[in-house]
């Protein structure tokens, strides 16, 4: 660490930069907050990303494989990430099949997406926990 309080280029080990690494080590000052709401933006973003490629293979699966016009496709698929359920009968069998793998994987998906969410925030409180203060 500098004296000023910033966070040192180096860490304890010297292995890599500050700004290599995706957070800050514990022997680091704790990130200004203008900073950390730029870090928890990039984090949202990430998370957006998720949802947003896993709802496009979701409309695109109930699109092709069960027939669905776009729109009842995008319905069902956004439901079943969001954890509520299928709205329209399944016709095909690719399609329900389809439907089973994506409702697995959606389910995985929304735990990840609130972990992608959360680490930011969390990492800022067990880094306030763990930092060493100067007498």
């Amino acid at each position: 660490m500098t004296k000023g309080g910033t966070i040192s280029k180096e860490s304890p080990g010297g292995a890599k930069s500050a700004r290599s690494r995706w957070f800050e080590h514990r022997h680091e000052t704790l990130l200004p907050f203008p900073l950390f709401l730029r870090r928890v933006a990039r984090w949202t973003a990430l998370a957006i990303a998720v949802i947003l490629v896993s709802l496009a293979v979701g409309v695109c699966g109930y699109h092709y494989l069960n027939g669905f016009p776009w729109v009842d496709s995008l319905l069902n698929a956004s439901m079943i990430l969001a954890g509520m359920g299928p709205v329209d009968p399944l016709k095909t069998n690719a399609g329900k099949i389809f439907a089973s793998a994506y409702a697995l994987y959606s389910g995985l998906a929304l735990i990840a997406v609130v972990g992608i969410m959360l680490t930011p925030i969390l990492h800022r409180v067990m880094h306030q926990f763990h930092m060493e203060y100067k007498e």
